[in-house]
């Protein structure tokens, strides 16, 4: 089960589409913040403008606005990171999801009933949005000036002097 269950019935979208906004509570961003393994997540807020574009398929046009506490990957410090991202995902009936998508094409969320899970989708947003090396403003990797330059510049003193 999502840690921000909100399923919205595919047959409420009509010719028009219609807008839902999903606001996860101060208990689902806790459970969120386990989920994807981050110190912290403060506030998930989503949009999304849901349209049929075929039969069985519908498009999503979201904004994801969020706060999430990361750990810095050069410092270990933790930080606020805030996070605003425009999305498109299309739901499809499971099993006729594309089997080799183009790595430019629309994201697919398979669906096997007359529902859709938004609040899933807004977590798959989240993670998709999450820097995967996150750096601490102004973070910077410190560096002995006594070593020489590289990747195995540490390991220079080990290295016998070659004499000419």
């Amino acid at each position: 089960m999502s840690e921000l269950p909100r399923p919205i019935a595919l047959d409420r979208i009509g010719p028009s589409g219609v807008t839902v906004t999903v606001e996860a509570s101060p208990t689902e961003l806790e459970a969120i913040a386990r989920r994807l393994m981050l110190p912290a997540v403060t506030r998930l807020h989503c949009v999304f403008q849901l349209r049929r574009i075929a039969a069985g398929i519908f498009a999503a046009d979201g904004v994801l606005e969020a706060v999430a506490e990361q750990v810095c990957v050069l410092s270990l410090d933790r930080f606020t990171q805030p996070i605003q991202e425009a999305f498109t995902i299309h739901f499809v009936p499971a099993g006729e999801e594309d089997d080799e998508p183009e790595p430019d094409a629309v994201d697919q969320i398979p669906y096997d009933s007359g529902a859709v899970d938004l609040g899933e989708a807004a977590i798959e947003q989240l993670a998709l949005a999450l820097d995967p090396y996150p750096r601490k403003p102004g973070a910077t990797l410190e560096c002995s000036p006594d070593t020489e330059a590289g990747p195995f510049g540490a390991l220079a003193h080990l290295r016998p002097r070659l004499q000419d």
